[in-house]
């Protein structure tokens, strides 16, 4: 271990003890604050500069081999970044990586942990910087981009590196073994044992949410000794290669070799992705994205550990009310964070056809749905709070996804454009909500990514139940909500949620949604049904990133 590794170990130590505990108590805390009050008001208020600095010229980072500058990432709030960042030669990355691991797997977990803990430092100090990055690659809103691409994704970075220590410090370097022979000489073994990285970490970004599904997998692959390379999404590497940037500056500091994080874009007329996964050097592969390139890379990356987020029918199952108005407004909220571009947006609302009962006596199928379209409509009532939340759609096919969806049902919400105050060329459009039958199930159980939900009438609780269960073991979902004031439905809930293995959140009507998730406390995916194969963050999803080799022999003392 170098010096100055040892010290940057040393330095966040209680940090790391601080979130070792967390992650087994589960309670809140966090060591990276939401609030950009928390930060140096320089930092914040130079942010919009520093990005607009950023733009119109190259990006510069430790690259082996380039062989050409990409770019073309285009703001959703509707400008060009105008940035270039070097495509490094893959073989000759990967030939500099197997070289630089040597040295990485033999500094220990000590210094391994201490390198990555100060890059999550230096990083929560940017927060302001990086949130302008992830708004305008994303296109999420200012406030969700500072919290989900800072402190937050930083929380699920924290997270791995605290699940990737606890997991190699229950194995020591050494021990010595003794078997009793009864009357002979004990039989006496000295063994050693050392943690040895699977190989080449290779992390598939998104382009909705650039650092908070790609922390995980590049801290828990880093942590535990494997050089990584991120490809991000062509729409959105400039966060990435921020991140990148400071992965590099700490493992030179600390003398390793800054190729061990590595960015490697790529364009979407010339993609990469496929040729990186393939390669034999490559034995870990994060990715979040589709259902399609997810099954492709479990079925053709045969010679790595696939840890795949892919797509799912997220799910509402709607029995009876006890507060109308705090339920609506908080279904409402759910539908409209981000456009609905979140891996945790509800789609599928059941409802039965006769109705439900509330604290205000019964209601009709129509009348929820017509108090959910005006809760959505409430909410967003007022324009600059609308596009705050909303945010925009990062991609065309979102914006055209809206216009191919609203022939699948009866329009209880159309959605609509808004115009962004200083943004005017942003694509911004609110929620489209239809009604369906329960039959019409070929709408509400394809995933259809962006703003749209269906309101599915069922003929009972049970009917929806059954249906959530036959959905979500064909498709999968990350998430579970529902609503009763009957504790025995309550029980069935639960219970739909453990053979479906997906969370559930019961009865939300305050300030928690169902599509925000907890790190340090809330496990996001579980990896047991179709839409996700890991969990974030859990034991195993660090534990299969390396390997325990062992040497024994006879003591001299035998």
């Amino acid at each position: 271990m170098t010096q100055l590794a040892q010290q940057m170990f040393d330095s966040h130590r209680q940090t790391l003890e601080q979130a070792v505990k967390a992650i087994a108590s589960r309670t809140f805390w966090t060591p990276y604050p939401e609030s950009m009050r928390k930060y140096s008001e320089d930092a914040v208020k130079e942010a919009p500069a520093n990005f607009e600095a950023l733009r119109n010229q190259p990006f510069m980072l430790k690259a082996v081999g380039s062989t050409q500058r990409v770019g073309g990432e285009v703001s959703p709030y509707g400008f060009e970044l105008g940035i270039t960042y070097d495509q490094p030669n893959p073989d000759e990355l990967i030939a500099a990586m197997q070289v630089a691991m040597r040295d990485w797997r033999e500094a220990g977990a000590e210094a391994r942990t201490g390198v990555c803990l100060e890059i999550l430092s230096r990083l929560n100090a940017m927060s302001p910087e990086i949130a302008q990055a992830v708004m305008h690659t994303s296109g999420q809103g200012p406030l969700m981009a500072f919290q989900a691409g800072g402190p937050h994704a930083q929380d699920r970075g924290l997270e791995a590196v605290a699940h990737a220590w606890q997991s190699m410090a229950q194995i020591p370097t050494a021990a010595q073994w003794v078997k009793p022979q009864g009357k002979h000489d004990p039989i006496v073994m000295d063994k050693r044992f050392h943690i040895v990285p699977r190989g080449i970490s290779l992390v598939v970004a998104c382009s909705t949410f650039p650092t908070w599904n790609t922390y995980p997998g590049l801290f828990a692959s880093l942590a535990t000794g494997n050089p990584v390379m991120l490809k991000p999404h062509p729409g959105a590497i400039l966060p990435v290669a921020m991140t990148t940037r400071v992965a590099q500056e700490v493992l030179e500091e600390a003398g390793f070799d800054p190729c061990l994080v590595s960015l490697v874009p790529d364009t979407a007329d010339a993609p990469l992705t496929k040729t990186l996964a393939l390669d034999p050097a490559v034995k870990l592969i994060d990715f979040t994205g589709s259902n399609a390139f997810g099954d492709w890379l479990i079925e053709h990356a045969t010679q790595a550990q696939v840890f795949a987020e892919k797509a799912g029918i997220n799910t509402v199952i709607i029995d009876s009310l006890d507060n109308l108005k705090a339920v609506t407004a908080n279904l409402a909220f759910s539908l409209s964070l981000y456009s609905g571009q979140m891996c945790t947006t509800p789609q599928a609302i059941y409802v039965p056809k006769s109705g439900i009962e509330t604290s205000d006596g019964h209601l009709s199928f129509d009348d929820v749905a017509a108090a959910l379209a005006k809760a959505v409509q409430v909410f967003l009532g007022d324009s600059d709070r609308a596009c705050t939340v909303l945010g925009t759609l990062q991609s065309l096919d979102t914006q055209a996804r809206i216009d191919e969806c609203r022939g699948l049902g009866e329009i209880v919400l159309d959605s609509e454009p808004r115009k962004h105050a200083q943004y005017p060329d942003a694509r911004i459009h609110t929620p489209l909500i239809l009604k369906v039958d329960a039959a019409q199930k070929a709408a509400y159980s394809e995933e259809r990514f962006g703003p749209i939900s269906f309101i599915v009438a069922t003929d009972s609780t049970a009917h929806s139940i059954e249906l959530a269960r036959e959905v979500i073991r064909e498709k999968g979902a990350i998430t579970f909500g529902a609503y009763t004031t009957d504790e025995a439905v309550a029980d069935q809930f639960e219970q739909l949620a453990i053979e479906s293995t997906t969370p559930l959140s019961l009865n939300l009507d305050g300030g928690i949604f169902v599509n925000q998730s907890a790190a340090f406390s809330d496990f996001h995916a579980t990896g047991g049904n179709p839409a996700a194969n890991a969990s974030l963050c859990n034991q195993a999803f660090v534990s299969s990133r390396f390997v325990v080799v062992q040497n024994r022999r006879h003591s001299p003392s035998n």
